[in-house]
């Protein structure tokens, strides 16, 4: 995988970065697995992921599978879209996930109704923090697969 991507896809919506970091995250997601970083030495997660633990300074690590499930810590509904490849999709959500392995452990996404669901197919008014999510995959481009969250209650 190239450390260099395209920054949008074909509709305008921005590609996350691939960087040498986090390329297996990148490449669990695309076989449908979240897997999150870990010290091989202290054992403790982190996120993003990096070449050294800020815990025991080891730069010995792994990738452990995580259960898919979480709570929204926080959330957003962006007005306006700043970008236009957003302006179809509003309102959307943008949230903040803490996984339940380890709520320090947080990932941003987005809530939606179906893995392939438009960004705005959940109703903002649905999203509360502390509610029960689980992630699901989406595959914006050829090479970029995406975690994305579904309430577990819809």
């Amino acid at each position: 995988m190239s450390p260099i991507m395209k920054a949008t896809t074909d509709n305008g919506l921005l590609l996350p970065v691939h960087d040498q970091d986090g390329a297996p995250f990148w490449e669990f997601a695309a076989r449908g697995e979240l897997r999150v970083q870990a010290c091989a030495a202290c054992g403790r997660l982190r996120f993003p992921p990096r070449p050294c633990c800020p815990h025991c300074r080891s730069f010995a690590s792994d990738w452990r599978s995580m259960s898919g499930r979480g709570r929204i810590w926080s959330y957003v509904v962006p007005h306006p879209p700043l970008l236009p490849g957003y302006a179809a999709q509003a309102p959307y959500n943008a949230v903040v996930v803490e996984l339940v392995e380890d709520p320090r452990i947080r990932l941003v996404g987005n809530v939606v109704t179906a893995p392939d669901a438009p960004l705005n197919s959940l109703d903002p008014a649905r999203l509360r923090i502390g509610a029960a999510v689980r992630v699901c995959f989406h595959t914006m481009a050829e090479d970029t697969t995406v975690p994305r969250w579904m309430l577990e209650r819809p």
